[in-house]
């Protein structure tokens, strides 16, 4: 029997949450039915609108969600927070994504089945829906991440992986706390430990609702942050 934690971060999503928890808890559903433990944990990152009132009033629908509420520390660390909590919790695999729809439940399948085989199973985004700027955000971090860790990582920061517990916490211990960017840490780590990752196309639609919180400006900020902690997460690599 294994015991798996699908988290997803969520910030401003009272258009989303709501279909997204739709989507995704029947994935639970049958995985419990097969004779494993499933949830689906959602952590409100401090919302400024009715995200996580809406996940209270959801829970007598859908069984195995739960909600969590915290402040607003940003994606990185939210998600960092989410993969804590799923390992203190006993998972034995972590799956996360994102709360604004742009991932599609049924792709999830074929990271199940092989769970066995790989370490961390990660999403390519080929034929991205979400816009020029978003693509160049995407080549610019395979660049830097080539030239602070020495490795080459497909698409570092994709919002759709399953993950073993006991091979991520060690990367978690590598990671400064509240890191903006910890999927690309997670990611590159990974490669230059050379786990077993299977990478998989994905699709990646636009975002289904609700409007982006994050802009070119807060990106750039974001990016010089991102090189010093780079630098830490190097020297603690060392």
């Amino acid at each position: 029997m294994d015991t798996i934690y699908f988290v997803l971060p969520a910030y401003n999503e009272e258009a989303n949450i709501e279909s997204v928890i739709e989507q995704w808890h029947p994935v639970c559903e049958r995985i419990n039915a097969e004779g494993h433990i499933a949830q689906l944990v959602i952590a409100n990152d401090g919302s400024k609108d009715r995200t996580f009132a809406i996940m209270q009033q959801l829970l007598p629908r859908y069984p195995y969600l739960v909600p969590l509420d915290k402040p607003n520390s940003g994606h990185g660390a939210t998600v960092m927070y989410l993969y804590k909590y799923a390992i203190s919790n006993g998972a034995d695999y972590v799956f996360q994504t994102d709360s604004d729809g742009q991932t599609l439940p049924e792709e999830f399948w074929q990271m199940w089945e092989n769970r066995d085989k790989f370490d961390f199973q990660i999403g390519t985004r080929g034929g991205r829906q979400d816009g020029a700027s978003r693509v160049f955000v995407t080549k610019t971090l395979r660049l830097v991440v080539w030239l602070m860790f020495h490795v080459w990582v497909r698409d570092a920061n994709t919002p759709f992986r399953l993950m073993r517990s006991d091979k991520l916490k060690p990367v978690l211990d590598i990671i400064p706390r509240d890191y903006n960017l910890t999927n690309v840490a997670v990611s590159a780590i990974a490669v230059r430990w050379h786990y077993t990752i299977g990478w998989y196309p994905i699709t990646f639609r636009p975002r289904q609702g609700g409007v982006n919180s994050i802009n070119l400006r807060r990106i750039f900020h974001i990016g010089l942050q991102a090189l010093t902690d780079f630098r830490t997460i190097n020297k603690n690599l060392k």
